[in-house]
């Protein structure tokens, strides 16, 4: 199958690895499917790209890869939802906001991960309760080097 993506161009993606939402990012509540493109083989960054909207991209990572400890409780509701059975069916990324001006003050939304199940690809935006969790959560202490994105 074939996408138009503004970042990409045109790309190529096997039907297998959409990931549709069946609770949606919070404002963007008519995307429902999407595909992981890789931002490039070194990053800690990927691209949560719309399958319907070609300019529509979030920039996501993973907390562990800039050595944020990132433990919750995921929901009963949403581990039914999703189907999810054992640790080992989630897949968890974080939306990243990369300021244009300065990459420095990137931050990460750490109170509502996306939450996959890996076995079926559905997912979920989750709003976490009960933690000191923040929407904009510092990606790089003052002395961390910068070539590290």
């Amino acid at each position: 199958m074939k996408i138009n993506t503004t970042r990409f161009g045109e790309i190529e993606i096997n039907e297998s690895s959409i990931f549709e939402l069946t609770s949606p990012i919070l404002g963007y509540e008519k995307e429902d499917k999407y595909v992981l493109v890789e931002h490039n083989d070194n990053s800690k960054f990927k691209w949560f790209q719309s399958i319907k909207t070609p300019e529509l991209a979030f920039a996501v990572t993973f907390p562990g890869s800039f050595g944020i400890d990132y433990v919750y409780e995921l929901p009963e509701n949403v581990q039914e939802e999703l189907k999810i059975e054992t640790v080992g069916d989630i897949l968890t990324l974080n939306i990243v906001l990369i300021p244009h001006e300065n990459p420095r003050h990137s931050t990460i939304n750490l109170l509502a991960p996306l939450i996959f199940n890996i076995n079926t690809k559905k997912g979920a935006q989750v709003i976490l309760t009960g933690t000191n969790f923040n929407v904009r959560h510092p990606l790089f202490t003052d002395n961390e080097n910068e070539a590290k994105c």
